[in-house]
Order: C-alpha cells, then sequence, then structure tokens
C-alpha cells in the first residue's frame, strides 16, 4: 500500500532511553519533504514528464472534497492535497463502493498542502475528507477503464479492535501470573543465600515478563520498577531508584552479596505481584495493539541488539528471542483482522519462523552469546532479519490504525 508515510508512532521508552537518532532522522526527512512538497503546492493538474509523477491539486474542504482532479490518468500519481477549510482535517482516497483505501494522509492543517502518492488503474476512486469535530464528506467518484492499480484495504475501525484487544489481556493475565511465581522462586533462591540458583531463575523470570511486551503502555509507572535501566539516574547502578529485573541483574553478575540483593527481589516480586492483582482492572487502548506489535521489535533492535540493556548476564538475544514469542501472540490475536488486508501475512510468519531459527541457533542450554561476541556473518544476519521484521510490522501497524468512516 502506498501510504502517503509512516502514521505517528512513539517507542516505547526504557525508562530514559529515548530513541533520538530515529527522531532526529524523522524530524531531518520531515523538513526535507516539507521544502520540496512547498514548491508543488496548488500546482496545476499537469505531468512533469521525466522530473516525476503527474501532479494533481486537490482542495480538502467540507464543500469541495476532490475538487481539482479533472483528468485521470493510470500510473504513478501525486495528489497535492491543499486544506482550504478553518480546521485539521486528515483524507483517504478510496473506492467508494468497497471502502477499500488506496492511500492516507493525516493532519493536513488549515492552508496547508501535503502529498499523497498512489498508484492508480483501473477502477472507481473518491477522496474522503475527515475533518475535526465534523461529518466525513466523500467527493465526486473518478474512474479509470485502464491500467494496474496499487494495493488497497479496507478502513480497520477502533471496533474491530476490540475483540482482539480483550483476547489479548487476557492472556496477559495468565502471563502476568506466571511471571510472578518466577519471580517468588528468584526472591526465594536470594533469601537463602544461594546466588547461583538466584542466576538460574533469574532469566526465566526477566523472559517472561519480556514477553508480554505490547502490554507495556498499560503497565504505567510499574514498568519502570520492574524493568527499569539506570539510563538517566544520577547515581547510575548505583542509584536507589535503580530497581527491578536489571538492579538484580547488575547485583547477581557484578558479585554483589545476597543481602544487598534481598531488598530488590523482593520489591520486584511486590510489583509484578500488585500489577498482576490489578491487571483485570486496567484498560488497554484497542488502538494501539497493531502498534505496539511494531514496537516490540523496534525495542528489540535498538536496546537488545545493541547490549543497551546488558547489566552482566549477557542475555540479550534471550530477550530478542522472548520479544519475538510476545510479537506472534499480539499477531495471533489481530490475525482476524489483518486476513484480506495485508496480503504480506504469509511472508511475515516466514521471517518470523526465519528469525526465531537464527536466535535459537546462538545459544547451548542456558548459554547465550552476547551480541558483542557474535561472528560478523551472525551479526549481519541477526541485523538484517531483525531490521527486516520491523518493517514488515510497520505495515501491520499502519493497517491497523483505526480510521474514522463517517
Amino acid at each position: 500500500m502506498l501510504w502517503s508515510g509512516p502514521r505517528s508512532r512513539s517507542a516505547h521508552p526504557r525508562d530514559g532511553i529515548r530513541p533520538a537518532p530515529v527522531l532526529v532522522l524523522a524530524l531531518v526527512l520531515a523538513l526535507v519533504v516539507a521544502a520540496v512538497w512547498a514548491a508543488a503546492v496548488r500546482r496545476p493538474d499537469t505531468a512533469t514528464g521525466a522530473q516525476g509523477p503527474r501532479h494533481t491539486a486537490v482542495e480538502v474542504s467540507p464543500g469541495h472534497c476532490g475538487r481539482g482532479w479533472s483528468r485521470p490518468e493510470p500510473g504513478v500519481q501525486v495528489f497535492d492535497l491543499h486544506n482550504t477549510s478553518d480546521a485539521a482535517a486528515e483524507v483517504y482516497l478510496e473506492d467508494p463502493g468497497s471502502g477499500a483505501v488506496y492511500g492516507e494522509v493525516e493532519g493536513i492543517g488549515p492552508g496547508t498542502t501535503r502529498p499523497l502518492t498512489v498508484r492508480l488503474g483501473r477502477g472507481a476512486y473518491a477522496f474522503k475528507c475527515v475533518p475535526e469535530d465534523a461529518d466525513a464528506v466523500t467527493g465526486p467518484t473518478v474512474r479509470l477503464a485502464r491500467g494496474a492499480s496499487g494495493p488497497a484495504a479496507a478502513p480497520v475501525t477502533a471496533h474491530d479492535l476490540i475483540p482482539p484487544a480483550i483476547a489479548y489481556q487476557q492472556w496477559v493475565g495468565g502471563g502476568l501470573g506466571e511471571a510472578v511465581r518466577l519471580a517468588v522462586r528468584l526472591r526465594d533462591a536470594v533469601d537463602r543465600g544461594d546466588l547461583g540458583a538466584a542466576r538460574t531463575a533469574w532469566l526465566p523470570a526477566h523472559l517472561q515478563y519480556e514477553r508480554l511486551g505490547a502490554a507495556y503502555g498499560a503497565f504505567g509507572d510499574a514498568d519502570g520498577r520492574i524493568n527499569g535501566t539506570d539510563a538517566g539516574l544520577p547515581g547510575g547502578v548505583h542509584d536507589p531508584s535503580f530497581a527491578g529485573f536489571h538492579r538484580i541483574e547488575y547485583g547477581l553478575w557484578h558479585g554483589a552479596s545476597a543481602g544487598t540483593l534481598r531488598s530488590p527481589a523482593a520489591a520486584l516480586a511486590d510489583a509484578l505481584t500488585h500489577l498482576r492483582d490489578t491487571w483485570a482492572q486496567a484498560r488497554m487502548d484497542p488502538a494501539q495493539l497493531g502498534l505496539r506489535a511494531h514496537e516490540i521489535l523496534e525495542n528489540t533492535v535498538q536496546f537488545e541488539l545493541t547490549g543497551r540493556t546488558d547489566y552482566g548476564s549477557g542475555s540479550n538475544l534471550a530477550t530478542a528471542r522472548a520479544n519475538l514469542d510476545g510479537t506472534r501472540e499480539v499477531l495471533s490475536r489481530l490475525r482476524p483482522v489483518l486476513a484480506g488486508r495485508y496480503p504480506g501475512l504469509p511472508d511475515l510468519d516466514t521471517a518470523l519462523t526465519r528469525a526465531q531459527h537464527t536466535l535459537d541457533g546462538l545459544h547451548r542450554g542456558d548459554a547465550w552469546t552476547p551480541p558483542d561476541r557474535l561472528s560478523r556473518t551472525q551479526r549481519e544476519r541477526v541485523d538484517a532479519e531483525l531490521g527486516d521484521l520491523v518493517e514488515r510490522l510497520a505495515s501491520v501497524a499502519t493497517l491497523t490504525d483505526p480510521r474514522r468512516t463517517a
């Protein structure tokens, strides 16, 4: 699907670590795109020949939605969408019969112009203008008799996402129960002073929590107490606010005594228990489910493959493997919504299995290869496969972002 660009995403911040390079790059690209397209504002319906695809100026307003598209041609087209109203608006180019969307642009401010690039072919098309705080308006239908169009997908509504969100939230509740059980085992080993058993118990407890990745946004402040890092803390790893799995990990793999770890281990078990007991009252936002599916592995690439969250155990690739499991769980709930909308779903499944096999080959027993000890070939393969998944899951996030249809 040829969308105008990625929809808004806010990657889960690992307690103070922000994806600054990604945001800076996005800002730079946005500025460059804005500068390039500024020259195309209100350009008349004209082909640009060798300079690029045809540009057509299209009005966005409640009274004249879609006005300006008078000479339809097959092939790649750029519509310069100019908002003449006094409110921001979203615009969809859709099949007026089925409602399938060929492309969209969000947040076109009053008096501004934004480009929409699509491939047009045989079929019927109409612009739908969706102004803020007003009813949607569909413009005139334009028909083409030849050519192959780009892909389109039926819009997803918030109602479509409620059943998957409820099913996923119920699954998370069971996962939290298992996380509590494993955290209590870790706490008990520390209480006994058996640090060898504690190191053995730490990884299964941590991975169980990591599998619940799409729920982080609903965990709120509890996530920092359970899985926080020392990023942004004045005292770093020695700061009193450093808590949770990584605080215990640092101590277990840096020679801390059982006495110094009893309080953090007890606090972790208590935080998970409280989260489990209150989870039934939590409310996940159904609109965020597809976005979270993308963010799980986006965070994996940023934090786990770089080793930024390694505090001594060298288990980042084990965490990456757990994140794959978590991604599959989200997709299993979203599958009824994606079926028929995302033709790349079988390829996504294949890519997930391929990455799973790659990661499974990087450990023996409970010992995982730390990212900095991968060979160059291993490193390139892991980076490529996880990066490919992030790109594929961006399409899932886009397709499952709910849209207004009225």
